[in-house]
């Protein structure tokens, strides 16, 4: 008689605990659901602004560009006058040179500047400093051009200056802010700045063991970044490399403020074409525009690239 109703307790005990279980469970599933129906509805508003703002335009600057060439239905027309004309290739030429040019300038002085910038032991300099780098790379368009024609132009204070003090004349020298290395200068102000940020990360994954163990098997500090640190930084390097060539190539209000009649780059061309008075011509304007997309996918597939082998070391 005891053991029978021992044994109905025990019973009653595990279809209590399997009910709990089972409220547990939908609970659970019930907490997941809303979880998922927040997060879709958090994120529709930047997959809207995706949409209207970037993958539409896209598709929209792709048809135009078969459909605009002066015939009906699909034409490649837009095309083969990009490819006749030699101001539309030298365009490309322009702006592939002064990315390419302003990214690595950028990129190796950038990356020395982060490892200085890193070795700050003042806590307070070192976030002023990088307070100030989030600033300036964000610093460009129409006041950066405005801001170099006051300090460098013709009659900027610092050509006056070493003209008058020193009896140096920047421009009879053959230096222009107006042409393609005083583009060069002024890209790199803002390209300098991104490179240190995109390369201070990398640094910090360095861990100090690392260099500790190989001091302790005899390896000098020259050694130590031949063989060690320089193999685990530079796909970071390259990356941050691809990014400023992605972010000069894509540039467009300091060059046209700048130099929209000295020196042909290929938004300053889509510009002329889309909203010139004289030649318009939007579907070679899209032709462009879809060239520039091809350009800068390259280099994004060789930034995310290099980013999937940085982050092997970076424990992620």
């Amino acid at each position: 008689m005891a053991t029978q109703a021992l044994s109905d307790q025990q019973e009653r005990l595990t279809m209590r605990a399997t009910a709990a279980a089972g409220g547990q469970s939908g609970n659970r599933h019930h907490s997941g659901r809303l979880a998922s129906l927040l997060t879709w509805v958090t994120l529709l508003p930047f997959l809207l602004f995706c949409l209207l703002f970037e993958i539409l335009p896209v598709l929209i600057t792709i048809e135009g560009s078969f459909t605009n060439g002066g015939s009906s239905g699909l034409s490649l027309a837009s095309y083969q006058r990009l490819l006749a004309q030699a101001s539309n290739l030298r365009a490309f030429q322009n702006s592939i040179a002064l990315s390419l040019v302003t990214a690595l300038i950028g990129g190796l002085v950038g990356a020395i500047a982060a490892y200085g910038l890193a070795n700050v032991r003042l806590s307070w300099l070192r976030k002023l400093l990088i307070s100030f780098c989030s600033i300036a790379a964000n610093f460009a368009g129409v006041p950066l051009a405005f801001a170099f024609v006051a300090t460098l132009g013709v009659t900027g204070f610092v050509t006056v200056a070493l003209r008058t003090w020193l009896h140096l004349d920047l421009y009879s020298l053959g230096f222009s802010i107006y042409q393609f290395w005083g583009l060069v200068l002024v890209y790199i102000y803002f390209q300098l700045p991104l490179m240190i940020l995109v390369t201070l990360p990398a640094l910090a994954g360095l861990r100090p063991e690392w260099r500790e163990a190989a001091i302790n098997l005899g390896a000098s500090p020259a050694q130590y970044w031949q063989r060690v640190a320089l193999p685990i930084l530079w796909p970071s390097l390259v990356a941050g490399t691809m990014l400023l060539f992605a972010n000069a190539f894509g540039a467009f209000a300091t060059a046209y403020a700048l130099a929209q009649g000295n020196i042909n780059l290929v938004p300053i061309l889509i510009d002329f074409l889309i909203n010139g008075n004289v030649t318009v011509d939007f579907g070679l304007g899209d032709a462009l525009a879809v060239g520039m997309i091809v350009v800068l996918l390259v280099a994004v597939a060789i930034y995310t690239a290099m980013l999937r082998r940085a982050s092997r070391w970076q424990g992620h």
